[in-house]
């Protein structure tokens, strides 16, 4: 059944999106888009809210012991199948990504001459209805080719320029709910999101087929959602079936087990899959966090060819180019910077090593998210989409779940770092950020993830792992330690910047809130 709201509108769980108390649909959607979406929400939003279910009881299976693991053998395994990739999204070797929401951001995206541009309406987006409309708004104008921005600098209008780049847009992922549209009810995000495009797009000024980007599936049985849904919506629209293509991204634990059926099952819209390592870092902690063994070092003393990431690649690129789809690396978080000069040789020398890696792993482009990443992420892939290149060799079934032993640090400073980050990554939710510049390093919710699971699991593993101050002698983790921490690195940060400090502690107050409760979900 459809999810049902237990209390009014504007006070149910903040960290749902919910339009103004006292909006009226009718008053800002028209009768036949909302007829349109009422369909399709009693159709998939049921659905939704089963497949969210049943994630929680594969995370509940594994803190007990019973861990994700590859499928068995079976046709879609051994079977000769392929899916032939259009031309128009046969070189990919850098998407750049960025907020909807930032039409200058975006414009500089798509004039940036990068293969491709992921237009993000998740993640590096806080998930407020301003965020939301003004999100769908720039991405219609940009898939329409009329996005702009006006430039005070230069006081005059920037234009997108006409290119081959593709434009790929990413939606809010199937554990998201979206309030305020159908009285009372809860309505899956992901739903509404691909409906409001898909539904007001002109596909006559389209210069490739509507194309998704999934975000953060946990199983191989999603992606028959995700078909069924990109179908119902081309049968309204009078499109071919297979007309919505989609790349998909492998951001969870149990997700990089089961990438060959989940292409199998969306192999009618599917070109690529993407391996968002930030969030699948998140993930990874998540189903493993009563494993002591797997407490994770200072996220920037794991090194970006770590064996958890690297097996994951390889079987990526394996499974990928077996099918005829692409395998698209994850982003490089230090960002180059134009006001400092040691900063930003260091970014792009980390960036190209980085993709360098990805290159040689057969990977057929990269993530980054500024304009002066571009050319060096391109120049580390010889080829579009490497050919299809397979190495030999490569194990099917490898473990995902490596040893970590010699990786890392566990240092009091990088608890400290965590704290910090969780704090102003918050309070650039609160004044309506996704996605912040964090001492060098663009955080978004991926990385707010990480580090609120790693200072749990430092708290819940205290008496196994050892976590070292400056002088070399463990520092107990405790609860109260965790409340000390917080206390001093908010107060460095106010002494720091002195405006917003009410927010700034409410951030505060949010962010310990929610390793207490135990709220890790990506949301």
């Amino acid at each position: 059944m459809v999810a049902v709201l237990e209390a009014k509108s504007h006070e149910i769980d903040k960290r749902i999106n919910q339009p103004p108390f006292g909006f009226i649909p009718e008053q800002m959607f028209t009768r036949e888009f909302l007829d349109f979406l009422s369909k399709l929400h009693r159709e998939f939003t049921p659905r939704q809210q089963g497949l969210v279910a049943k994630r929680a009881e594969v995370l509940q299976e594994s803190h007990q012991g019973d861990l994700p693991n590859h499928l068995p053998s079976s046709t879609v395994t051994t079977d000769d199948w392929k899916i032939e990739l259009p031309v128009w999204c046969s070189d990919q070797r850098n998407q750049m990504t960025g907020p909807a929401d930032d039409a200058e951001l975006v414009v500089k995206m798509l004039n940036s001459g990068a293969p491709g541009v992921m237009i993000d309406l998740e993640d590096s987006m806080a998930n407020n209805w301003s965020n939301l409309l003004q999100g769908f708004q720039n991405t219609l104008k940009a898939l329409h080719g009329k996005l702009f921005y006006f430039d005070k600098k230069k006081n005059q209008i920037v234009e997108t320029k006409k290119s081959d780049t593709v434009i790929l847009v990413r939606v809010r992922g199937l554990h998201i709910n979206q309030a305020g549209i159908t009285p009372n009810e809860l309505m899956s995000a992901s739903l509404f999101d691909v409906a409001s495009i898909a539904f007001n797009i002109e596909t006559q000024r389209l210069k490739h087929p509507l194309c998704f980007y999934i975000p953060k599936s946990e199983s191989a049985i999603e992606a028959i959602w995700w078909s069924d849904l990109f179908k119902a919506i081309a049968k309204y629209r009078g499109w071919k079936d297979d007309y919505i293509k989609c790349m998909a991204l492998v951001e969870s634990h149990p997700m990089a087990y089961q990438m060959e059926e989940f292409i199998h099952n969306l192999r009618d819209n599917l070109i690529g899959l993407n391996l968002g390592r930030w969030d699948y870092m998140a993930s990874l902690i998540h189903f493993n966090l009563q494993n002591p063994d797997w407490v994770l070092p200072d996220r920037n003393t794991i090194p970006h060819d770590v064996p958890f990431f690297q097996r994951l690649r390889e079987l990526m690129v394996e499974i990928c180019h077996k099918r005829g789809v692409l395998a698209i690396g994850g982003m490089t978080a230090l960002f180059p910077s134009r006001t400092d000069s040691e900063l930003n040789e260091r970014a792009l020398k980390v960036l190209e090593v980085d993709k360098r890696n990805e290159a040689s792993c057969l990977m057929d482009g990269a993530w980054t998210g500024h304009p002066d990443q571009n050319e060096i992420a391109v120049a580390q892939f010889p080829n579009p989409n490497q050919n299809f290149a397979r190495r030999e060799n490569v194990e099917r079934y490898t473990d995902l779940r490596p040893e970590l032993t010699g990786v890392g640090k566990h240092t009091l400073s990088g608890t400290r770092a965590a704290v910090r980050t969780v704090i102003l990554y918050r309070n650039g939710v609160l004044n309506g950020k996704g996605a912040s510049l964090l001492d060098g390093y663009m955080e978004d919710l991926a990385t707010d993830r990480i580090y609120r699971l790693m200072i749990e699991q430092r708290v819940l593993h205290r008496d196994v792992v050892d976590v070292l101050g400056d002088d070399g002698n463990a520092i107990k983790h405790t609860p109260e330690l965790i409340t000390k921490l917080f206390d001093e690195e908010l107060e460095r940060i106010v002494s720091e910047d002195s405006s917003g400090v009410e927010t700034y502690r409410e951030a505060r107050r949010i962010s310990e809130e929610m390793i207490k409760n135990g709220q890790f979900d990506p949301i």
